[in-house]
Order: structure tokens, then C-alpha cells, then sequence
């Protein structure tokens, strides 16, 4: 998952938009856009103690939307991973670890105070490092990127098929053992690997999509229906059945990616995709904010409303504090300071960022 501009550099370019893969961005940006949604309708109706209408649309994404995104963050690795050991760490690791430290610094500082009040500072504080070992609240996927990019160079000379076979089996293995970071490896490597695995396998279907749109749309009309009903029986969290949810509604993704940028149409969602780790890491501010304001102020009483509100706001709020950062010089939220690059940066344009 990365993005245009700043953040894009982990690849350390930002290359001309011409370089990018226009139904790559749709497809990153129909991901976030569900990912804060599900966040922030959650949230509020947590908080409400009650459901509205936005409840079906995250119940109906919510077996393909992590798999989508983590798959997708996996398709480019192919062409960057013969890199050198120290470049790839910078690129891969070093990358995200910055930007989880800033992030998890920022987001804990807004939390700390209820926390200390709840038990003590001491104990907050500890919260506070404990959150370099389990990943603090929504920034779990930035600190488990890099562990999947580890992995799988480490791993690249055991045959891939076996590597599939045995991931495969963890996600439908349910693993729980109570730590984010191995629970979630378990359920979601599978998906990032067979983006790194199946990477042109991917492209055939989107150029294919691309080519045949009618046929496109009349599968993805199946897939919606399939995926709804699944959903509805309660049989979508049943064990090879979400994987293999996961995996067709990644094709759906992709599928709709390629159409959108097909037809040029909703150009917001390719700006969200292209700014994608730019909304993932600020949107919980104005997300919190406005759930807090909207549910004390009782002005509107429906929660669907209010979770699609909060949903808008938190996804404007974050590309609103990003430009806002970027106009008060504080460009090392976004943007990963020379300081902390252990490898060159490279001149030369790429076709895409790898993560």
C-alpha cells in the first residue's frame, strides 16, 4: 500500500503519474475508503450501542476487504526483490518502522490521559512501549508489512507452492493466540504472498477485465450475489470458505479497479489509492473527533448517518491534516526524513511502489 507524492518514496521516487498503474490506485483507494468505513462505523456504533443501515455495507466487505489490500500491497515485490539486504531494508522495514513510531507516538498522545486516568501514568507509559510489541490500535497493518516483506525474501528458497500450502493452512487454522501481530500473520499472509506469487496472473485478469467489461460486470454481479448471501447464512467466516471469499472478492476489487479506470469515473477513489497510507495513518483524528461531536451534540439521531458522516470526514480530515502538515514545514509526518534512510535514495522512477 503506498502512495503518490511523499510517502510514495519507499521506493524512494515519487515518478510521474503516467508511471502508475491506474487500476492499482482504484483498487487501493475502493480499500481505504472501506477500511475507514469500517472503523469509523464500528466506532460509532459501539459507542451508540445500536446498529444503522452503514452496518451492511462493512458486513458485506468484510470478507475481502483486509485480503484485498494486503494482496494488492504484495504485487510489485517481484520487482524489488533481488534487491541488496540493505537496501531492501530500508526500503521495506526501515520505511514503515518510521512512520509506525511517528504514528503510534501521535495516536498515544491523544489516548494517553484517559488511559492514565483509568490506572496511571506509569502504567500508561508502559501501554506506550508495550505498543512496539502489540501493534497500537489501527496501525496494525504498518507494523506487519514489513514483517511480510521479511518473510518473504527469507523464504524464497523454499518452493513457493509448499510456502502457499502451509500459509494457506494457517488463515483457515483460526489461530488465536491473543497477539495481534502473530494472529493477523496467520490469517493474512496468504493474501500477500499470492499477490507477490500471482502477481501476472493479476494483470491477465485485469487486462482481460479491461478488454471484456460486459463479462466483467456480469461476474461481478455473480460474486456480489454469492458474497452477500454468504454473508447473510453466516457461512463466510466458515474455515477454506473466507479464504476462498477472500481471494474472489480481491479479484472483485480488482476487477472494479480496472473498470473505474477504464471509464475515468470516481476519480476520488484513484486519489485515495494514491494517497492510501496518507489516510490510513491520519484518518483516526478526525474520525474520533467527529464520532465524539456528533453522538454528545444529539443533533442527528440516526447512527447509519452519523457513521457515514464520521466515514467522509475522517477520509477528507486526513488528506485535510496531511496538506496542512505539509504547509507548516512538518513534512516528517508524511514524509521519511533523510536521517532516517540507512540506504541511498534512488533517482530513477519505478512503475510502481512496491508496498
Amino acid at each position: 500500500m503506498a502512495s503518490s507524492g511523499t510517502i510514495a518514496a519507499s521506493e524512494g521516487t515519487t515518478g510521474p503519474a503516467a508511471a502508475r498503474v491506474d487500476w492499482v490506485d482504484y483498487a487501493k483507494g475502493i480499500c481505504i475508503v472501506m477500511v475507514v468505513m469500517m472503523h469509523s462505523v464500528l466506532g460509532v456504533e459501539l459507542a451508540a450501542g445500536e446498529t444503522g443501515f452503514m452496518h451492511v455495507l462493512v458486513a458485506f466487505a468484510k470478507p475481502f476487504r483486509m485480503p484485498d489490500f494486503f494482496l494488492i500491497s504484495g504485487l510489485f515485490l517481484p520487482l524489488v526483490i533481488d534487491r541488496d539486504w540493505r537496501t531492501y531494508l530500508d526500503r521495506k522495514v526501515v520505511h514503515f518502522a518510521y512512520f509506525y513510531v511517528v504514528w503510534v507516538t501521535i495516536q498515544f498522545g491523544f489516548k494517553a490521559p484517559a488511559f492514565a486516568a483509568e490506572t496511571s501514568w506509569r502504567d500508561a507509559g508502559l501501554l506506550y512501549l508495550e505498543s512496539f510489541i502489540e501493534p497500537f490500535g489501527t496501525l496494525w497493518f504498518i507494523y506487519l508489512l514489513p514483517i511480510f516483506f521479511v518473510v518473504t525474501k527469507l523464504t524464497r528458497g523454499i518452493p513457493a507452492p509448499a510456502i502457499w500450502l502451509v500459509v494457506a493452512a494457517l488463515e483457515s487454522a483460526r489461530i488465536t493466540t491473543g497477539w495481534t501481530a502473530i494472529d493477523e500473520f496467520c490469517a493474512r499472509f496468504v493474501y500477500f504472498y499470492s499477490g507477490y506469487l500471482f502477481a501476472p496472473y493479476v494483470f491477465v485478469l485485469s487486462d482481460r477485465a479491461r478488454s471484456h467489461p460486459a463479462l466483467a460486470l456480469a461476474a461481478l454481479a455473480a460474486w456480489a450475489l454469492v458474497n452477500a448471501g454468504l454473508v447473510v447464512l453466516g457461512a463466510s467466516e466458515w474455515k477454506i470458505v473466507s479464504l476462498v471469499l477472500g481471494f474472489a472478492g480481491a479479484c472483485a476489487i480488482i476487477t472494479i479497479g480496472t473498470l473505474l479506470a477504464r471509464a475515468h469515473w470516481l476519480n476520488f477513489f484513484r486519489f485515495c489509492g494514491e494517497h492510501s497510507i496518507v489516510i490510513y495513518l491520519a484518518f483516526f483524528l478526525p474520525m474520533a473527533a467527529t464520532r465524539t461531536l456528533l453522538l454528545r451534540g444529539g443533533i442527528i439521531t440516526d447512527i447509519g448517518t452519523v457513521s457515514l458522516i464520521v466515514t467522509i470526514v475522517g477520509l477528507i480530515g486526513s488528506l485535510a491534516i496531511w496538506q496542512a502538515a505539509l504547509r507548516l514545514h512538518a513534512d516528517f509526518l508524511f514524509e521519511r526524513p533523510d536521517a532516517f534512510w540507512i540506504a541511498p535514495k534512488k533517482a530513477s522512477t519505478v512503475l510502481q511502489a512496491a508496498e
